[in-house]
């Protein structure tokens, strides 16, 4: 059994993620420091938020999560937690975690904002977090805002909302889905469980 943390931010209701966690046979911790994480195979930023408190609420925790990130620790990033992967967004003044280069921009004016709902992934390329689901697999979205990475490559599924929005980014040991894999049924849980199971690697 693998023990994972959740990174609780004060912001979001992470019920649902920890219980999907649960069902796929992990132990789960609800943290609120990185002080404490040589006994975590993995770690978890939900999806629920406002960048600037959340990135305030990480602010201590910077240079564990570089750390941990350096080491090759998974990391999954759901929605504002795969936003706060880059280096800004427009929805705050704060800076992000800058482990990736890019920022998160807001979804054009012509778009009904937020994006909620069920839409459907392309996929682009090979990923780890994406094996046994197929191209036009149905996830669930509630987002205002898009990653805008510099590298494409890191891009390996992305969603039609009028306009391509990165839906899954991979890069080393770093996973981010800009839907909730948690509110996306089975191929949500598929989703999860592959994440484990780089987790136990």
């Amino acid at each position: 059994m693998v023990k994972v943390a959740i990174f609780d931010y004060g912001a979001g209701n992470i019920f649902s993620l920890k219980t999907s966690l649960e069902k796929n046979d992990a132990t789960v911790d609800v943290i609120d420091s990185l002080n404490n994480t040589n006994e975590y195979s993995g770690l978890l930023l939900p999806g629920v938020g406002n960048f600037d408190p959340a990135i305030h609420s990480l602010a201590l925790s910077k240079k564990s999560f570089r750390d941990l990130v350096k080491n090759q620790i998974p990391v999954l990033g759901i929605c504002l937690g795969m936003e706060m992967f880059f280096e800004k967004s427009e929805e705050g003044k704060a800076s992000g975690l800058g482990v990736l280069d890019g920022e998160v921009i807001l979804l054009p004016d012509k778009l009904k904002i937020p994006h909620m709902g069920w839409n459907n992934l392309q996929i682009k390329k090979p990923s780890k977090l994406l094996e046994g689901i197929q191209s036009g697999s149905w996830v669930y979205f509630v987002h205002s805002y898009r990653a805008k990475p510099q590298n494409s490559e890191i891009i390996k599924a992305d969603s039609d909302y009028g306009i391509s929005v990165p839906a899954v980014i991979e890069s080393g040991s770093l996973f981010g889905t800009q839907f909730h894999p948690e509110k996306s049924g089975k191929v949500g849980s598929i989703m999860i469980n592959n994440f484990l199971r780089e987790c136990k690697k």
